[in-house]
């Protein structure tokens, strides 16, 4: 099936234009991870390094940021967010965590309150909210209807909740050309990853739009 027959299926048809004021919650599975006052401490002393605040919570979000988990069921990703254990690429603490996670049989999950952050996106995690989506690339969850389907509605929620601008709405890979992005430690100034593409969250954006219309 193509990703437009993929997207149509879930309900959807592509299109672009303003999106349509507030937006229904969608079913979330509340399955809280560990986030004791050691991990607020690790994250207020995370937060002073790279955004110069003194502050572990999110506060007036401005970005959703939405990754690919690089694994294939939820029960893997919890597992991966629940220590708060130093990460092994940047080698320090909190241990990561996104807000959500959307499951492939489009189920969604949350695993951390809207008024903390999480560290998901270098750069930004003073502002965003995590959205997690189970796979291993792109087209696993533009072609996956139910998580395609569930990743909308919650984003569109989300959107409508906070006031975030569809711009804002952005793929990990984006991150870099975010207003918003702020990183103080110059070594992570230009630090990314490849999930969700421009190219394949221009399909994703035009497909919120739509649903938002009421597609």
């Amino acid at each position: 099936m193509s990703l437009t027959a993929t997207v149509a299926a879930a309900g959807l048809a592509i299109a672009g234009a303003a999106a349509a004021p507030g937006a229904e919650r969608p079913p979330i599975h509340w399955d809280p991870i560990p986030y004791d006052a050691r991990r607020r401490a690790d994250m207020r002393a995370y937060s002073r390094r790279h955004y110069g605040l003194d502050r572990a919570a999110l506060r007036d979000p401005k970005v959703i940021v939405e990754h690919v988990a690089v694994a294939s069921s939820y029960r893997a990703v919890r597992n991966t967010f629940v220590p708060n254990v130093a990460d092994p690429e940047l080698r320090e603490k909190p241990g990561v965590c996104s807000h959500f996670v959307v499951d492939g049989a489009g189920r969604i999950h949350q695993l951390v309150p809207l008024r903390l952050m999480c560290r998901h996106t270098v750069g930004l995690n003073y502002t965003a909210i995590g959205i997690e989506h189970t796979g291993f690339r792109d087209g696993d969850v533009l072609g996956n209807a139910r998580q395609l389907r569930a990743s909308l509605r919650l984003t569109a929620w989300l959107r409508a909740r906070e006031g975030i601008t569809l711009g804002d709405v952005i793929g990990h890979n984006e991150s870099l050309s975010s207003p918003y992005h702020r990183e103080r430690v110059a070594r992570l100034k230009r630090q990314t990853h490849g999930d969700f593409r421009a190219s394949s969250m221009r399909v994703y954006r035009r497909a919120l739009t739509a649903l938002e219309r009421g597609g």
